[in-house]
């Protein structure tokens, strides 16, 4: 049984596991966040609409 303890204290595939589900999880964060400002703007076509004008306005 002490021999399976330390056995399992050695492995580190369940360390290589949580670090790409916390990765995964920053992943999915970024993107909803991505969709919750597009969104808001009008989408994609209303952000690009949005800053020709700026840069028209610029010029």
């Amino acid at each position: 049984m002490l021999q399976f303890i330390k056995s399992l204290s050695h492995d580190e595939r369940g360390v290589t596991a949580l670090e790409y589900a916390v990765l995964a999880g920053i992943v999915v964060v970024a993107v909803v966040a991505a969709g919750a400002i597009l969104s808001g703007t009008g989408g994609l076509p209303g952000l690009f609409t949005t800053l020709m004008q700026k840069i028209t306005a610029a010029m």
